[in-house]
């Protein structure tokens, strides 16, 4: 409980009670603890730990971990309809420059912890997985790759995911030093030809 003494506010003791604060402390909790650990890492007590919060709270606010983890990570911080345009206005020759460019602007936008935690919840065997297959190619890249009418859009799809998911790992999740330090024109330079390759290249 809050006292006053000396004119000086004392701090809190105890877990934060439940409250409107509560349920924004763990969503940055969760973005936090899905980003380090993944979805299958992460537990229920250790994002309200991390909050500051019982752990009854989640329940409370979000019915389970998997509620939880849709509403942290899947809260998207852009409006996919318009992605999806905007990848689509432009030559489709360098429909790969402009998926590249738009992906690392969004995630260097965002801070990263988002799509880390994404990135890093998309190799467990579980909703995480699915989630991440769900945003990048069932939503973004395979109806572009339909609307630019390529042979093997959903194949083309996946194999540009790939370096993608490629890219977010190296430069959120674990972060290499001299990758995540480029600008995005260095990355797009050197990636965006390859996954080029992949949306209309001969990939027989």
């Amino acid at each position: 409980m809050v006292g006053v003494s000396n004119g000086l506010t004392q701090a809190r003791r105890g877990p934060r009670p439940g409250g409107v604060d509560t349920r924004a402390a763990l969503l940055d909790a969760a973005r936090e603890v899905f980003a380090e650990r993944g979805y299958q890492g992460a537990t229920m007590r250790a994002i309200a730990a991390r909050a500051d919060v019982d752990a009854a709270m989640v329940n409370h606010w979000f019915g389970s971990k998997e509620g939880l983890f849709a509403e942290a990570v899947m809260d998207i911080p852009f409006d996919l309809d318009g992605l999806v345009r905007r990848l689509l206005d432009g030559d489709v020759g360098r429909l790969g420059e402009r998926i590249v460019r738009t992906f690392l602007t969004n995630c260097d936008t965002a801070g990263g912890g988002v799509f880390a935690a994404l990135l890093r919840s998309g190799a467990d065997p579980g909703p995480g997985g699915h989630h991440l297959h769900d945003f990048v190619i069932t939503s973004i890249l395979a109806p572009v790759l339909r609307a630019v009418g390529v042979d093997q859009p959903d194949f083309r799809a996946m194999l540009v995911t790939t370096q993608v998911v490629g890219i977010g790992v190296v430069r959120y999740v674990a972060r290499f030093d001299q990758f995540a330090a480029a600008d995005v024109d260095r990355i797009v330079t050197a990636v965006a030809p390859a996954i080029q390759r992949y949306i209309t290249g001969d990939i027989a």
